[in-house]
């Protein structure tokens, strides 16, 4: 054995049996070997009598890719298509069997977004979308109820919230013309441009299949791997690594339709629109340790957090609102593919404009009922919207349905009471498994004469859905892509341009640990490959937390102007929902002024003491920094009855044995500190302040008077979320 297996074999985590090389493999040769700490099952007939089959045998081998029947492959990465900007061809068997191999994987929790929060709330039209589309709900004054589930995309339901992650943004609305889903993330685009690699990409970022590890995140090998070789991932992986990959909520939460959908409006005039949602309480995360810890002390996170505000009267409020393009023929717009799902068109060139409101005003009474048998689909559309030839929507039209068959059990999944249309249903669709309509008649064909002729087909004036007659190109079936489609960076690098210096720290630090936890150094080469076509700060600044060169870019690197409306920072909203935790020394000590300061401007108090009491909602012992978006130190509470490291680990003997203030209130007061929240202290809070040492002359702490006047201080701080001033910065902004 050389020197260097025996010092792979000493160091556990390789992801395969040998390193790989920096550049893409294209020699063809047959599978690597199991590892050799694994082996797979013993070779047992199904009625358990040994074979004497080698376990290799019931592997997959042979060099070259192949259908499940064994026809070689020539192409993966592409969805057969009339010609390279034309629809996707239902006669593509190959799309078909991998998305529905893929589809089917994985009962019966979903293979994606399984983690989810949900709630009811109702839609309100502003009517400003009527002059585009005919769609009824988006009509003046109407009101439409909906169900809205929030979801991350990796983890399993059984994962944490505040993991580094995409999240899902789907919107139900039952309205009177049927159902329509608008089902999209957090994030305005996607990582790949076609539907026929959603499956690769899935597999490449969920935990390894050798181990089940790692769980709900994409700090590894395999996610790397693919983007760094897929680099029309940039772009949302650069998204991922920012603040928005871990938001402070789902109420603070934007959402994008991420395709470009087609308007059509009541003389059938089109218009190409991008849907956006944005949350009235405006764009918010977590810095990265305060999610670590969250993850730990509560991995319920978000969940809580919606439910708690939607039942504290808090009710969270997002506007949608569409950017709308000219659907010309090309369907581009100043030089941005409408088609490419890795693009977006910055709100300086297309402004958002709100069409309606959107409020979620109750939680639901049963989550495997409701949140969990919620069924989406990209495909359900009223009249008045239309889909595009974007190919990764066109994979999702086939993909919903066919994953739903599956998951809940048949074809009549639309019955289940969370995703019963609000419109009359005639669909002449009978039987299979859960059947619970109860249907009549004899005649379920048309036309017919048994039945009366019933159903009778609509027409555009009885509200009949009506796809737009949109020319299809005439061309030859090819898998390809249109040659726009390959601009890979320079959309990153308007994010990364777009940056204040406190985001660009938070991003770079997040490829330096994601990187940094992938176990080959080709991946983490070839990851600075790419960032060095991003930026060259970038890419050095995280080539130094990895201890490697730094790459030279191998585009000529654009020079887009920034959009601010891609930063999170630098803009002022409203504080409703906010925690706000309240120290006290006495579960009896009087802090009412402080509380009612704090619900009179729509926050939630909690009151923190050193144990519990009348009015008082966590211990020193129960509360953690995290679950708070400003502190008040209302007093300096001395070290509690349970202020020992055996009893609590948060305790640390070291910091009772040399202050009068229980540890447990110094480490909740450092931890805000660090993550950039606001503090304020009276009534002799100050030497909480001194025992760690602060004062009130750092950035974000206050001195007030009294409990009125701390939160009355505090106010305009949680408008802007955080103290950014508090965060040291190297990199530019």
């Amino acid at each position: 054995m050389s020197g260097t297996d025996h010092q792979r074999n000493e160091i556990p985590g390789a992801p395969a049996p040998e390193p790989p090389p920096v550049d893409e493999p294209t020699s063809p040769r047959e599978p690597l070997p199991p590892k050799p700490d694994q082996r797979g099952p013993e070779t047992v007939s199904p009625t358990g009598q040994p074979t004497g089959a080698d376990p290799a045998d019931v592997a997959q081998r042979g060099a070259y890719l192949t259908t499940a029947q064994g026809a070689r492959l020539h192409d993966t990465d592409h969805s057969l298509k009339a010609g390279p900007r034309g629809p996707v061809l239902l006669q593509d068997h190959h799309l078909r069997e991998k998305i529905t191999h893929f589809d089917h994987e994985r009962i019966p929790e979903r293979v994606v977004h399984a983690r989810g929060a949900a709630a009811h709330g109702v839609f309100e039209s502003y009517g400003t979308a009527a002059r585009i589309t005919r769609a009824a709900f988006l009509a003046e004054g109407a009101r439409t109820p909906v169900f809205v589930r929030f979801s991350t995309v990796l983890g399993s339901r059984g994962s944490a919230d505040t993991v580094r992650d995409t999240r899902g943004f789907a919107t139900k609305f039952y309205t009177d013309e049927g159902v329509f889903d608008l089902v999209g993330n957090n994030i305005p685009v996607f990582f790949i441009q076609d539907a026929i690699k959603f499956p690769d990409v899935v597999h490449a970022a969920k935990p390894h299949p050798d181990r089940e590890i790692p769980q709900a995140q994409s700090a590894h090998d395999t996610f790397w791997d693919f983007v760094t070789l897929h680099t029309e991932a940039t772009f949302h992986t650069l998204w991922n690594m920012s603040d928005r990959g871990i938001p402070r909520s789902y109420r603070m939460m934007e959402g994008f339709g991420v395709h470009t959908f087609r308007l059509v409006d009541a003389e059938g005039a089109t218009t190409l629109v991008k849907f956006h949602w944005k949350p009235r309480l405006g764009v918010h995360s977590m810095v990265w340790e305060e999610a670590q810890i969250t993850s730990g002390v509560d991995p319920d996170f978000h969940r809580r957090d919606l439910a708690d505000a939607i039942e504290a009267g808090a009710h969270p409020q997002w506007e949608l609102g569409v950017q709308t393009f000219p659907d010309t023929e090309e369907q581009m717009f100043e030089g941005i593919d409408l088609l490419d799902p890795t693009k977006i068109v910055p709100e300086e060139l297309a402004p958002v404009q709100p069409v309606g409101l959107l409020t979620l005003n109750a939680n639901p009474s049963n989550y495997f009922a409701e949140t969990e048998q919620v069924a989406f689909h990209v495909g359900n559309l009223v009249p008045g919207i239309d889909v595009t030839n974007d190919a990764l929507m066109q994979g999702r039209l086939f993909s919903y349905v066919d994953t739903q068959i599956t998951r809940l059990g048949g074809p009549n999944f639309p019955q289940l009471p969370i995703n019963r249309t609000h419109a009359p249903v005639n669909d002449m669709l009978r039987d299979g498994m859960h059947q619970t309509a109860v249907h009549r008649g004899v005649a379920p064909y048309r036309p017919n004469s048994l039945d009366g002729g019933c159903p009778f087909t609509a027409g555009a004036a009885t509200g009949a859905y009506i796809e737009a007659p949109v020319e299809v190109p005439a061309s030859r079936k090819v898998r390809d892509a249109a040659a726009s489609f390959d601009d890979h960076f320079s959309q990153a690098r308007l994010f990364w341009r777009s940056m204040t210096a406190p985001e660009r720290e938070h991003i770079a630090a997040a490829y330096g640990f994601e990187l940094g936890k992938c176990y080959e150094t080709a991946i983490k080469e070839r990851g600075l490959k790419v960032l060095a076509n991003i930026d060259g700060e970038l890419c050095s600044t995280v080539a130094a937390a990895l201890g490697l060169p730094v790459p030279e870019p191998t585009v000529e690197l654009a020079d887009p102007e920034p959009s601010p409306a891609l930063s999170q920072i630098g803009q002022e909203w409203p504080v409703d929902g906010r925690v706000v935790g309240i120290v006290v020394g006495d579960p009896a000590q009087d802090v009412t002024e402080a509380r009612q300061a704090a619900l009179g401007a729509g926050m939630v108090p909690l009151v923190i003491a050193p144990t519990g009491g009348e009015g008082v909602q966590r211990t020193f012992a129960t509360a953690r920094s995290v679950e708070y978006d400003a502190l008040v130190l209302a007093a300096a509470p001395q070290p509690a009855a349970d202020a020992h490291g055996a009893r609590d680990a948060k305790a640390s003997e070291d910091a009772a044995a040399v202050t009068d203030v229980d540890p447990r209130v110094l480490l909740l007061l450092t931890e805000a500190y660090r993550h950039g929240k606001a503090v304020a202290v009276y009534g002799g809070g100050e030497a909480v302040l001194d025992a760690v040492g602060l004062t009130v002359s750092e950035p974000g702490v206050l001195a007030a008077s009294g409990g009125g006047d701390a939160l009355q201080q505090l106010v305009p701080l949680l408008r802007a979320h955080r103290v950014w001033d508090r965060f040291p910065t190297v990199l530019g902004g």
